[in-house]
């Protein structure tokens, strides 16, 4: 009856309108008037010890390091830089659009900001060499949601928050699957695009690429600084997201000189908004999760799910299904909240690495951001591009079809993920 309760306040509320934050908290309230333990305090001392995280810290200065990298010229020249190695090939800008997708994916952790900095760059250029506009566009979105899962990613630090897992494992272990993702798509639009008769750009000789490689250096230079401060001690997760900051700062303003003072009001702006968003949802989950402890329910759903608890495989395959199916429906943010403090005693009653189950679970939700209704990258693309949302819905599902495929090798090989994290480890 607990479940029911809880399901039935956060999925009606949210049906009715309610913004997600709020509906996280009515259904905590609902639940402690339920179990008899109604207490305004309670709602008021969650929701701050949601915000009062050192570890949350992080996700201010990596969204504040994402605007700053595409106000400061760091993505165009990355894309300058990939366009320089393979955008002579048949099908060239598409493999472009992917390689500038992993690397800007190392650099700011937001699927929304890298898709719409590949969109306005890439999409006109493949517009006008005559490639398919809606399969562009797709892929484009495709690759945008690489970007939680390769290190530094905003998506890693709620999940660790939530489940009381290292960040810094969770980076180390979305290394590999966002790398696969990335090599997934490549073998996707090499089959769709085969056939499309399109221009190609001129091949460029060593001493340009080198030009570009040069140009793009500082840009490149980041994610080795920021991955390889964190792997090696120099500093965490937190001040990491601060070093990304500054450093796209500097770049941006003193090497690059894209980034004029007169930006800086807008961009920190817009990265404050955003902020202030994710961090009134994790204060909201708070209060449903600190209930979900309280009411029980993990126990419950394990009793649900007994059958299947030694067989971690197959109880997967189910978790991975449910999630997807969720992800279509929510955001990001909204899924891993409100999903992590039911599915983590489940995960870790079944022995399953939660490291490993976190690299999995935001790989899904990523997945989720592609699929209608809500489509969150799906929607920036369409209005960034000005392709229609239906038309890019069309193209994305070659792509969709393969970051699934991925998923679920990755669930059926764990070793996958799991020697690459115990290596680096």
């Amino acid at each position: 009856m607990t479940i029911f309760v809880f399901l039935a306040a956060l999925l009606g509320s949210m049906a009715i309108g309610v913004p997600v934050a709020f509906a996280l908290m009515f259904c905590g309230v609902v639940l402690m008037t339920y179990m008899g333990i109604f207490n305004p305090q309670i709602v008021a001392q969650n929701m701050i010890d949601g915000a009062n995280s050192f570890i949350l810290l992080a996700i201010p200065f990596f969204i504040l390091a994402g605007e700053l990298m595409n106000t400061g010229g760091l993505s165009k020249r990355i894309i300058n830089f990939a366009i320089a190695f393979t955008g002579h090939v048949k099908g060239g800008l598409g493999i472009v659009a992917i390689i500038a997708a992993v690397i800007m994916a190392s650099l700011s952790g937001s699927a929304a900001a890298d898709s719409a900095a590949l969109a306005a760059i890439l999409i006109p250029m493949m517009r006008d060499a005559g490639y398919d506009v809606p399969r562009s566009a797709g892929l484009v979105a495709a690759g945008g949601v690489v970007a939680p899962v390769i290190p530094p990613s905003i998506a890693f630090i709620i999940f660790g928050v939530a489940a009381n897992v290292s960040i810094t494992q969770l980076f180390i272990g979305g290394l590999v699957p966002g790398l696969l993702m990335g090599l997934g798509l490549v073998a996707a639009w090499m089959i769709v695009a085969r056939r499309d008769k399109v221009e190609v750009l001129p091949k460029q000789n060593w001493r340009m690429r080198g030009r570009e490689t040069v140009r793009a250096g500082w840009a490149l230079m980041m994610p080795v600084i920021i991955l390889g401060g964190i792997r090696f001690g120099f500093f965490t997760p937190t001040e990491a997201g601060a070093v990304a900051a500054v450093y796209a700062l500097l770049v941006g303003l003193f090497v690059y000189r894209e980034l004029k003072p007169r930006d800086l009001y807008r961009v920190v702006l817009s990265a404050a908004k955003t902020t202030a968003a994710i961090m009134f949802l994790v204060s909201g989950a708070l209060v449903s999760a600190w209930l979900i402890t309280s009411a029980n329910i993990p126990n419950e759903i394990i009793r649900m799910l007994a059958p299947v608890m030694d067989h971690p495989t197959l109880l997967l395959m189910m978790i991975m299904v449910l999630i997807l199916i969720v992800s279509t429906s929510l955001d990001l943010t909204p899924t891993i909240l409100i999903l992590t403090p039911v599915l983590m005693p489940i995960i870790r009653q079944a022995g399953i690495d939660p490291v490993y189950f976190g690299v999995l679970f935001v790989m899904n939700t990523c997945i989720g951001l592609l699929t209608p209704p809500v489509g969150v990258v799906l929607n920036v693309v369409s209005g960034v591009a000005r392709v229609p949302m239906g038309r890019v819905i069309t193209g994305v599902w070659p792509f969709l079809l393969a970051h699934i495929i991925v998923l679920f090798l990755l669930v059926m090989f764990p070793s996958l993920v799991l020697v690459p994290l115990h290596w680096l480890r």
